[in-house]
């Protein structure tokens, strides 16, 4: 399946004094690439709770290698790296929009949870959940 990158401009209020964007903003970031990758599975989270499976993170690892600035255009690659039953890990990449130029690395890792906030087997309870995540692993 080929995926869209996500593309955004950075705003005015995301930035500091120096027009850097402030480190706060990153999760919010990947979290947008995050939705915009599992509303191109079929799978927004909208739809993923109401069938009482809920996604918290349990880290976030961020790699700063070039400012981004007010007005910059980026695009934020997600990409699945590791997936199990009941957790699951993203690699993200951001660039500077239409060049190769790596701004910016993180890493989220992800629980399955069920309505009541327990650990959920999600290979077992959501098979085809489950492989639509399986089908774009990054081997």
């Amino acid at each position: 399946m080929e995926l869209e990158t996500y593309v955004r401009v950075i705003n005015y209020y995301e930035t500091d004094q120096m027009q850097v964007v402030h480190h706060s903003n990153y999760a919010r970031y990947l979290e947008e690439a995050r939705l915009h990758l599992m509303d191109q599975l079929g799978l927004p989270y909208n739809k993923l709770e109401e069938m009482g499976i809920i996604i918290p993170v349990l880290e976030l690892h961020d790699y700063y290698i070039k400012s981004i600035t007010y007005g910059d255009v980026i695009e934020i690659r997600p990409t699945v790296v590791k997936l199990s039953s009941v957790r699951f890990t993203l690699k993200y990449e951001i660039y500077r929009s239409g060049t190769d130029e790596l701004l910016h690395r993180a890493e989220t890792s992800h629980a399955f949870l069920d309505s009541e906030f327990k650990p959920m087997n999600l290979k077992k309870t959501y098979p085809d959940v489950y492989e639509k995540l399986e089908s774009i692993i990054d081997k």
